[in-house]
């Protein structure tokens, strides 16, 4: 899955567009319950850039999994992302917010790892 630049001005959004981003979430509400990740990330991805409530926690949530499921090299893009929705998505002072900061430093740092354990080759 190709990471989204990070742009300052949303693409494709303006303020009558709210319903779009509805459908979009309630479609990256769907696909994430049917396990398809990739199509999830990329609906929830365009309900966060038109700022729908809550969309940007699950964006970083879904690519906090598929980070999961990838090998390190292929996680570090997506995790740098989902780290930057989740930073925006939330008031981080909430006790959920500090255990989602902190589950997500978690998967960073066991990327890192598993970076460390790769032959010098395969990088």
């Amino acid at each position: 899955m190709p990471v989204r630049p990070w742009q300052s001005e949303p693409a494709g959004c303006s303020a009558d567009e709210g319903s779009w981003a509805d459908v979009s979430y309630g479609l990256g509400l769907l696909y994430e319950q049917e396990d398809d990740l990739e199509s999830a990330a990329r609906w929830f991805r365009q309900a966060a850039e038109c700022g729908r409530p809550g969309a940007a926690i699950r964006l970083s949530a879904v690519l906090g999994r598929l980070a999961d499921e990838r090998a390190a090299g292929p996680a570090r893009p997506l995790l740098a992302e989902a780290t930057r929705w989740l930073s925006e998505g939330m008031d981080t002072t909430r006790p959920d917010a500090i255990g989602m900061i902190t589950d997500m430093l978690d998967r960073h740092q066991r990327a890192a790892a598993r970076s460390a354990l790769e032959p010098a080759g395969a990088r």
